[in-house]
């Protein structure tokens, strides 16, 4: 059995780690919020089939205990993800790289507390510190990393999560690290995984899943394809 300082050694020697993976890693997210920026309150009105989002988000309401600390990691506009859990009792906190995404979340949830924040800002060590949360929801916005930066954000999560927390997670299915499309008039770079690998790479990042689901989506916007996304339901170890 390790002492508790031990424990403690080990997990400053992670955070360590974490961090200097960071000083190895461009961080790169030029144009990235300003398209959000641009798009506003359309996002909503071209992405309407959220079954999906809803569905994981409600597993994570009828798991997590009431008045559990949730993030909504991309929060978007705030619909329907950060609504959904605030409704509920939970207390919620949501962080996206838009500014004009977070001053909607705050119009359309406020009873929830909003960020503008970067997931890099987030990890072991960076400028911000939010806290820990039991339950954490990052629907569509990790596809926004390059896929060398994805399990340097997987930790991130982790760390942020307490032990035995739930983390719901959404992707596109695409075979992509970093690749430019068009997107409602503007342009984006997104990442995705086939749903094998996808489901490698969090367990690699020491989650167990629990259950996965996937919903054939038809976005609104004429310039973007329909798309298969991908749910996992995970859970970070007690120990």
């Amino acid at each position: 059995m390790s002492s508790p300082s031990g424990d403690l050694g080990q997990e400053h020697d992670q955070e360590h780690d974490h961090e200097h993976g960071y000083r190895h890693l461009r961080v790169d997210r030029t144009g990235q919020a300003e398209a959000f920026d641009r798009i506003g309150g359309r996002y909503d009105d071209a992405f309407p089939d959220k079954e999906g989002q809803i569905a994981a988000t409600e597993w994570l309401v009828a798991s997590l205990p009431a008045g559990s600390r949730v993030l909504d990691l991309g929060c978007g506009t705030g619909v329907p993800t950060a609504r959904l859990l605030s409704q509920a009792g939970l207390e919620v906190v949501g962080v996206d790289l838009s500014d004009v995404m977070v001053t909607l979340a705050r119009e359309h949830v406020p009873t929830a507390e909003f960020h503008r924040a970067d997931i890099a800002d987030l990890r072991p060590g960076g400028p911000r510190d939010l806290g820990r949360f039991q339950g954490v929801a990052a629907f569509f916005s990790l596809l926004m990393l390059p896929r060398a930066e994805i399990p340097l954000a997987l930790r991130t999560i982790r760390h942020l999560l307490a032990p035995g927390g739930l983390f719901a997670l959404s992707m596109v299915e695409a075979d992509l690290d970093d690749f430019p499309i068009p997107f409602l008039g503007g342009r984006i770079r997104v990442s995705g995984y086939r749903r094998e690998e996808l489901r490698a790479v969090v367990e690699a990042a020491h989650f167990d899943v629990v259950g996965e689901s996937s919903w054939t989506c038809v976005p609104a916007g004429a310039d973007v394809p329909p798309e298969e996304h991908l749910f996992l339901r995970c859970r970070k170890p007690d120990a």
